[in-house]
């Protein structure tokens, strides 16, 4: 089994900035991408940003882009998303996940295209 810890949610004000944090653990597995997406209660888990780990290909819903930069460390099997001039709207909960296998456009921008996820961060901008 894969294990994604995250890390790096909180409270903050509108305006400022925010990483978060995702390290996959546990038994051998290949990356193709690890991207993170976000869930409000009652609503559906929607995309926020992606990157593919051999060529390092960035996705970035329209609404962060500028905003929200996706990085990762291969050897440490880390990614980290970097949240700057947060406002309320980025307010809710933060999902870290890992695709496995092939990977295209479709399936790393896509909830059903990953295969294990964390457990979430929650993010709160205050106005």
């Amino acid at each position: 089994q894969v294990q994604l810890v995250e890390s790096g949610g909180g409270l903050v004000q509108a305006g400022d900035s925010l990483r978060l944090s995702c390290t996959a653990s546990g038994r051998t597995f290949t990356t193709s991408a690890m991207g993170w997406f976000r869930q409000t209660p009652g609503k559906e888990r929607e995309f926020v940003a992606a990157i593919t780990w051999s060529c390092g290909v960035r996705y970035y819903t329209d609404s962060v882009k500028g905003r929200f930069t996706i990085s990762r460390d291969n050897a440490k099997n880390t990614v980290w998303q970097q949240m700057n001039s947060l406002t309320r709207e980025d307010t809710t909960g933060y999902y870290c996940a890992l695709e496995t296998g092939s990977w295209s456009t479709r399936t790393t921008t896509s909830v059903d295209g990953y295969d294990y996820w964390g457990q979430g961060s929650q993010v709160t901008v205050s106005s």
